[in-house]
């Protein structure tokens, strides 16, 4: 990150203080202002309270029938005064002329202000700059016998009335500072919370990695699937993913994974071969972790189908090629044995021991070309008894075993299953004394399972067997009960056998056998 740019839970820290402090300015001048109000309103009930109350008193009637009214209504109105906290009651004459005034000085002058109102009978309020400055006063009339016989005017002065509400202002910005530090420390922690899911990016930067990772994710060519901290919903998928694993469009859960990758383990998996109906993927699988804590998985999928079919073809040349190096070994001692025998003048004895072992080889691959008429399966049978031969193990074909094609395979598929099988049964035979694998390949007429005749391919051997839990797990993945667990013999077979709609099973007793029948294509 470039220093001195604001990471994005910065700025929108920043932006959140700003508008929490306009927010709370905002709302402590209408406070103040609302306060003003109400005193205005408050104040302005309580002077008309008071004017009315003098008013109705009849001390003050009777006092403007005196020859002086002041010296009776002066120490009444100052009482009253400095009891209800008005700032002046005057009593005045329908002239003004003051009978009562806060400034003694100001009695006699006439009084300053709107009285038109009250000497027509009503009482009323104003805001009026008068002798002790700008005031809210009351005006209101004194009736004697239903006659206007003098007015009062009771008031408190703006200066009064703004001291009033000062003494507020301490409590409404106490209030208010203390909403700005609570909205403040809640941003902050807002604030820390964001930054540590966006890692302290700036927005500029969030974008630029998003633009970035969104293209690598659809332009690389391994499948990436990204699973969250609970491992069942996907996060992240890319295209190849989903071509790969022929996922559905929308959200991803485990589940919608195939079997053999719904099962795979959570932890760290390196290079495992999974087998779906039309591809074999190499599986590779981490632990995503941040700041000492897992946050999910990140699974890669590359797409091995080719590169296993060339390996297969690869080893079925390299098992000739063996074959051919063992029998080239073989065929130089015996050659030696004949030159030796020819040199001692066993003539005859030579001949009979030259001539013995190529008649059996020959009578061998005589049978296998008259009852397999694919060349590349009679190769595989004839590579396959040298590689038994060579490991100990006697490989034979049954006298039953005639196949004029290799229909609805092709020769390649042929290979696959058929190699696989025997490969399977030699390894399994490798561990039991005396060693055995048989083979059977025949087309079976149609029957109650099957509308057409179905190619039957049988391997028995003499080793223990599959369990039918570990047959079925073979059925699934790259699983093997070989050593290096990195078998995919069976896992390919069973994939070939269900693109052909055909069944595949094993048994035990009388002996470890595994059989398929692929029905033949319609003819009809």
């Amino acid at each position: 990150m470039r220093r001195g740019r604001l990471s994005l839970a910065g700025q929108a820290f920043a932006l959140q203080l700003v508008v929490l402090a306009m927010m709370i300015a905002i709302g402590a001048v209408l406070a103040v202002l609302d306060a003003r109000h109400d005193s205005d309103v408050t104040t302005t009930r309580e002077v008309i309270d008071v004017a009315v109350t003098v008013s109705d008193a009849p001390s003050t009637v009777a006092a403007l029938r005196t020859v002086d009214p002041t010296a009776l209504l002066q120490p009444v109105t100052e009482e009253v005064r400095r009891e209800t906290g008005m700032d002046f009651i005057v009593v005045m004459a329908p002239d003004r002329t003051r009978y009562t005034h806060t400034n003694p000085a100001n009695i006699g002058l006439p009084f300053s202000g709107n009285i038109d109102r009250a000497l027509a009978g009503e009482t009323f309020t104003e805001t009026f700059t008068g002798t002790l400055g700008p005031s809210i006063r009351a005006v209101t009339p004194i009736y004697d016998d239903g006659r206007v016989v003098g007015l009062v005017s009771a008031g408190v002065t703006r200066a009064k009335i703004g001291d009033q509400v000062a003494t507020q202002v301490p409590v409404i910005l106490g209030v208010a500072s203390a909403g700005l530090a609570v909205s403040g420390a809640g941003s902050f922690l807002l604030s820390r919370r964001l930054r540590r899911q966006t890692h302290g990016l700036a927005p500029d930067e969030l974008r630029v990695m998003y633009e970035h990772h969104d293209a690598v994710l659809h332009s690389i060519h391994e499948g990436l699937v990204v699973f969250g901290p609970s491992g069942e919903h996907a996060e992240v998928v890319n295209d190849e993913a989903r071509r790969l694993l022929d996922l559905p469009a929308g959200k991803i859960r485990r589940s919608h994974l195939p079997l053999s990758l719904q099962g795979m383990s959570w932890g760290v998996v390196r290079d495992e071969m999974h087998v779906t109906s039309d591809r074999i993927l190499l599986v590779n699988q981490d632990i995503v972790t941040w700041e000492g804590r897992s946050i999910g998985t990140v699974m890669t999928i590359r797409d091995h189908t080719e590169l296993r079919a060339v390996m297969g073809e690869l080893d079925t040349v390299r098992s000739f090629a063996q074959s051919l190096q063992a029998q080239a070994h073989e065929s130089a001692n015996r050659l030696h044995t004949v030159v030796t025998m020819v040199e001692l003048g066993r003539h005859r004895e030579a001949v009979e021991f030259a001539t013995s072992e190529l008649e059996l080889s020959q009578a061998l691959i005589d049978r296998l070309l008259a009852a397999v008429g694919a060349p590349a399966l009679a190769a595989l049978l004839l590579g396959k008894v040298n590689q038994a031969t060579e490991r100990g193990i006697e490989l034979t074909i049954t006298e039953d075993t005639a196949l004029d094609s290799v229909d609805p395979l092709s020769p390649h598929e042929t290979v696959t299953l058929v190699g696989n099988l025997i490969d399977n049964a030699i390894d399994a035979a490798a561990g039991s004394a005396s060693g055995w694998v048989e083979v059977t390949m025949r087309y079976q007429d149609a029957d109650a399972a099957h509308r057409n005749s179905v190619l039957f391919v049988r391997v028995a051997d003499s080793g223990p067997g599959m369990s039918a839990e570990k047959f079925a797990r073979a059925s699934q993945r790259g699983y093997s009960t070989k050593a290096d667990h990195h078998g995919l013999g069976l896992a390919l077979v069973h994939r070939l056998v269900a693109r052909y709609g055909g069944t595949i099973r094993t048994e035990r007793d009388p002996e470890s056998a595994v059989t398929v029948t692929i029905p033949r294509k319609d003819t009809a």
